[in-house]
This record gives structure tokens, sequence and C-alpha cells, in this order.
């Protein structure tokens, strides 16, 4: 959530957001609102110490013609109040469609297509066959199985089998045991900036089901993202579409000290999602589906270091996809692409020879004070000050990264090869049919 004070302040800056975040928000109907709810501020405020002077003069003697005043003020006050409630009510629901402020870097763009690449890194493999998709290789290795997921759960599910299980299981456990090395956090830190914390993340198995309250506060849940969540209604509960929701949510109406930060989680969890908005997209097996596993980094820093964090994360991502010797490119998302709470986001495009392009397998998201302020995360500084702490979140592998695997590995006799840095995980080197 933006501060009301900014936003007065640089009305025609959220104008512009609003428009280029391609985003439902009524900036206007806000202002109205804003200066409703400070007449009645000023108002009830000034009822109020009108009564308490009746209360002290009235201690000194009674006053007939005071007390019938204080009687009409109380009237008055209970009957403003409840107004004041009804637009303070629809204030708070004004300002939560307020998106954030992009950063000056973030190119405008209606949609994904005008994204820019900021680098490649990796060669394209070269096949002297044509690559099959993940699907076709899946299906022939007997590492996924749509037809079935159909038969007991519907369209967009998938039973994932043999060799593709252990794919998750060894990816989960190369994130984890290289996020808590110290030194090689240091070592991608170092890349950012010499001498950046090297904290290490803390492993963070989190709840999949959110309150909606907390949601909305979250910054994840308007009125736009709703279509695209679960609902339990019988619990009044949410299933998140990935662990930093509820990551993010830990910490909400604390104060937290600024020696502990940054405070680094590494969440892992399944993920729901409708996929409303995608009617007729990715159809074709696994890219697209409505339960997935997902690793998510989520973060806790000062404002100062925001965006250094952001630009750590995303080397976090690097760094792995390196270690998986997988071509890729980052892209800096355009306006129309980004999260309503995003200040700026990365995405990683992964290499997909069965569809001869590149596709998103991680985002990094920086969020600034935007979720912390609807949250109530502060820091206390040394002296005894207070800030807005500053949230980053960024995925650290999805089941699509083992898609990408299964393609750019593949061979002409249909297996397909473990990378180098997995096989002491999975204790093979090639997956056949029945592994």
């Amino acid at each position: 959530m933006l501060d009301i004070k900014f936003i007065r302040e640089n009305i025609e800056l959220v104008r512009k957001a609003i428009i280029n975040k391609q985003v439902n928000a009524n900036l206007d109907h806000l202002i109205a609102l804003d200066d409703q709810r400070r007449k009645f501020i000023i108002e009830t405020e000034a009822i109020r110490s009108r009564k308490n002077e009746i209360s002290e003069i009235l201690k000194k003697g009674k006053d007939e013609d005071l007390i019938k005043e204080g009687k009409d003020l109380k009237e008055k006050l209970a009957k403003l109040e409840l107004e004041q409630e009804e637009v303070e009510g629809q204030w708070r629901l004004a300002m939560f469609e307020m998106p954030n402020i992009p950063m000056s870097d973030v190119p405008v763009g209606k949609d994904e297509s005008e994204n820019v690449v900021i680098h490649k890194k990796g060669e394209l493999p070269k096949f002297k066959f044509e690559p099959k998709d993940h699907l076709a290789l899946g299906e022939e290795l007997d590492l996924i199985d749509v037809p079935r997921a159909a038969k007991v759960a519907g369209t967009r599910f998938g039973f994932w089998k043999r060799a593709a299980v252990l794919f998750e299981m060894a990816l989960l456990w190369h994130f984890f045991k290289n996020l808590t090395d110290k030194e090689v956090i240091k070592k991608i830190a170092d890349s950012v900036q010499k001498g950046y914390n090297p904290k290490p993340f803390v492993p963070i198995l989190p709840p999949v089901f959110l309150r909606p309250e907390v949601y909305e506060r979250s910054g994840r849940l308007s009125p736009q993202d709703k279509d695209d969540k679960y609902f339990i209604n019988s619990d009044e509960l949410y299933l998140i579409g990935s662990a930093e929701h509820t990551m993010v949510s830990m910490h909400m109406d604390e104060i937290l000290d600024e020696k502990n930060l940054p405070l680094r989680y590494l969440g892992f969890s399944t993920a729901f999602r409708r996929e409303s908005g995608s009617y007729g997209k990715d159809t074709r097996g696994m890219l697209r589906v409505h339960q997935f596993d997902k690793m998510e980094m989520e973060s806790f820093t000062t404002p100062e270091n925001g965006l250094l964090e952001h630009q750590f994360f995303i080397a976090v991502q690097e760094y792995i996809m390196q270690t998986l010797e997988l071509p890729y490119q980052a892209v800096i998302n355009c306006t129309g692409d980004m999260g309503k709470p995003n200040a700026r986001q990365v995405d990683i495009e992964t290499w997909f020879p069965g569809q001869g392009r590149y596709r998103e397998t991680h985002s990094a998201d920086f969020i600034s004070d935007f979720q912390s302020r609807r949250l109530n995360i502060k820091i206390r500084r040394p002296n005894g000050t207070t800030d807005l702490v500053h949230t980053n979140d960024a995925t650290g592998m999805a089941q699509r990264l083992i898609l990408a695997i299964m393609e750019n590995y593949q061979t002409e006799k249909g297996t397909i090869i473990v990378p180098k840095i997995l096989v002491p995980y999975l204790g093979i080197n090639e997956i056949t049919r029945g592994e």
C-alpha cells in the first residue's frame, strides 16, 4: 500500500502507474474519499474536544444548558462516527487498489512481449534430431501421466512419477544445501557488492492456508486476483498461490531489530492457482497447472538495502542456473507484465528446445515498503526510531525447472542425461524408461 501523503503529493505519478500497470483503480475517487475522511476527522476531533471541555466544566457544578449540549454532541458524534466508519472502509478499499510505483528503469509496455532482455547466459543445445517437448519425453519415459490425472482431478493436473520425483527432491536439496551455506552465500553476495551481508537463508515449511484479511494485507489478494485463488468457504481460508504469501505475513504487526536484518527465508510448499486468466494457454503438458510445488525466497531488509537485496536474489537464481548448466536469459518486466505490489521485477527465462523458445521459470520481485506498510512490519533503529522494512521475494525452484532439464538434457535415443551437479543426489547418470 502506498502512503496517502505520497499519493496526494504525487498524483500524476500515481495516475501514470495505474495506467502503465493496467490496474483497475480510481484515483479521483480515492482523493474524494480522502477529502471526506479528513473532514470527518476534523469534525469528530472538534466535537470530542468540546465534550471534554464540557466535562471539565461540569465537574465544578451543574449546568443544564451544558448538560443538554453534551447530550446533543454525543448523539451527533455517534452519527458522525458511523458515517466516518463507512467512508473509512471505502477509503481503505480504494487505497488497496493503488499499485506500487515502478522504478525508473522499468520499461513501459502492455504485456510480456515488451519485456526487455538484460543478458543471455549459456549455449543453446544443438541436436542432430528433432527435440521433443517435456510431455512427449515424460510419457515415453513414464515420468508424467496427464490422462490419469485428468481422470481423477480434471484438466491442468498431472502425476509426476519415478525419476521426475527424484529430480524434484534433488533440486530441493541442491537449493537448501547451497542457500544455507555461508560460504556459497558470501560468494554470491560479494558478486553483487563486495562485503554485502552473507547471511544464509532459514529453511521454512509454511502453511498453505491464509486468512482472507491476511492475504489482502500482503497485497496479493486484490479484487482482480481473487478469481485466480482457491477459497474454502467452510473454513474461510485461501489456498496460497506461492510460499511467499505466508512467509511475508509471518512478521505482520511486528517491529524487527535492525541488527537482525536481513531476515532471509527459503520456503517450500505446494502452490494452487486456478489459472482463470489463461484459458486456452499452455494447455499441453505441465507448464501451466492448478497445483505445483515451488520453493520461494523471501527477505526483510532495511530501506537502504532493499534494491541491493533484489539484485542479490537475482544473483542467487543465476548462480543455481549456472550450476545446472541450463541456457537462460534475464529480462526486466515491463509495467504491464509485473505484479501490482512490485516496484521492479526480473524474470529468468529458461530455454525449452521442444518449444524452441525461452519460458519463464523464475521471478524476482522488489516490493520496497508496499507490503510492509499494510502488514505493519517495522524496523527498530539503534537510536530507537522505527521505519518500514523493505521486502523482496523470488522463485528458488518451481517444477517448470524439471521440465527445462528434461528438454535440454534429452538424447537421440530418448533418454535424459542427469546434470552433473545432480548426479550425487540421484545416484544415476541417465534416465531411461522405468528408472
